[in-house]
């Protein structure tokens, strides 16, 4: 039986489905422990990862185009839109975690956090476009998991407004368009011999590896146990 785009898509998500345990941070916001000081990070670190990104998957989209691929092409040029989307989203979720211009300024980023966009950038100048298009889709899967739990805990336990979860829902939601746009992008690169599965899940297993320790980077460290 011959294999179809989606069934690869569905099964390297599933391969490359990080381990539950391999995420500190986002259990803790989920029960309400993070303090506001972190959830300031966390949104400081996306003010930098969302911006990078959307550069990077604008050039994927350009080095697509120029390699007569257009499928891939039409996959980054939407995730492009989405980052912006997602940037304008970001700014009601930093100012309620009292992040304002002058704390945005001083920051000093997290190389843990860091290295997440510096992968996505290494993909833009160097992964053949339609490998990469197999490992971010695969990668955006715990992405989508992780910000649906944020969002509910934020509204729970922190008493966020809509607005300020706006954020995280997008993530959440689900996206048919994207996840056509990448089934058409899979199969056309199928179709012409131009994926290389074992190297697209080579970059799909870094890519997790480097979100695992943007979430840890960010988990604060555990407070000794006191012994009376």
């Amino acid at each position: 039986m011959t294999r179809t785009a989606r069934d690869l898509l569905e099964t390297t998500t599933r391969d490359l489905a990080p381990d539950p345990r391999a995420n500190p941070l986002v259990p803790l916001i989920a029960r309400g422990g993070a303090d506001r000081d972190v959830l300031a990070a966390l949104a400081l670190e996306q003010g930098l990862v969302i911006p990078a990104d959307r550069r990077a998957f604008l050039h994927l989209a350009d080095r697509a185009a120029a390699a007569a691929e257009p499928d891939s092409a039409a996959f980054f040029a939407a995730l492009a839109e989405g980052e912006a989307l997602a940037e304008e989203r970001l700014e009601p979720f930093a100012a309620a975690c009292g992040v304002d211009a002058a704390r945005a300024d001083a920051y000093d980023p997290l190389p843990g956090c860091q290295a997440y966009p510096a992968c996505v950038a290494w993909l833009a100048l160097n992964a053949a476009p339609a490998d990469a298009v197999l490992a971010v889709s695969a990668n955006f899967s715990a992405w989508g998991g992780y910000c649906a739990t944020i969002a509910q805990a934020l509204r729970t336990h922190y008493g966020f407004t809509d607005e300020a979860c706006a954020f995280f829902d997008f993530f959440a939601a689900p996206a048919p368009d994207l996840d056509r746009a990448a089934t058409e992008a899979v199969r056309a690169a199928l179709d012409a011999g131009s994926l290389d599965e074992d190297r697209a899940r080579r970059h799909g297993r870094l890519l997790q590896s480097y979100e695992a320790m943007f979430w840890a980077a960010l988990r604060p460290p555990a407070r000794p146990v006191r012994r009376e």
